[in-house]
């Protein structure tokens, strides 16, 4: 796992960690401050979870973000490596390919979780009030 995120750079995915991070604290904090308090006001909790998902929003660009930035690199080290005569081997592009693929999986997957959290948050909400 640790190789994984060295693999994807540490500056994409120490973002995508701490946004992670605060995404499950939003849902973690917002759940625990609706379920103690006896008053809730829907719309407000509803937009309060709809932040949380756009933080998992945010993690995805953040990963595609990523993305273009590692291809980008890769390909202006392949055109300079071209340009010095040498030979590109097609592993090698194929390591790079993968290896800039592993931030934009990890942003979706922050994605998916931060749906997945908003779906059972607005599910708790409604029952709540029910």
């Amino acid at each position: 796992m640790k190789n994984l995120f060295y693999q994807g750079g540490p500056l994409f995915m120490g973002i995508l960690t701490i946004l992670f991070v605060v995404t499950i604290a939003w849902f973690v904090y917002h759940l625990s401050v609706s379920s103690k308090s006896q008053q809730i006001n829907r719309e407000k909790l509803l937009r309060l979870f709809g932040f949380g998902k756009s933080m998992g929003m945010l993690a995805l660009v953040t990963g595609v973000l990523g993305q273009m930035v590692g291809l980008t690199s890769m390909f202006m080290a392949i055109e300079h490596a071209i340009q010095r005569g040498e030979e590109i081997v097609p592993s090698l592009v194929f390591g790079g390919i993968k290896a800039t693929m592993i931030v934009t999986i990890y942003g979706l997957l922050i994605y998916l979780v931060s749906l997945l959290l908003w779906f059972l948050s607005s599910m708790l909400v409604e029952k709540k009030l029910k």
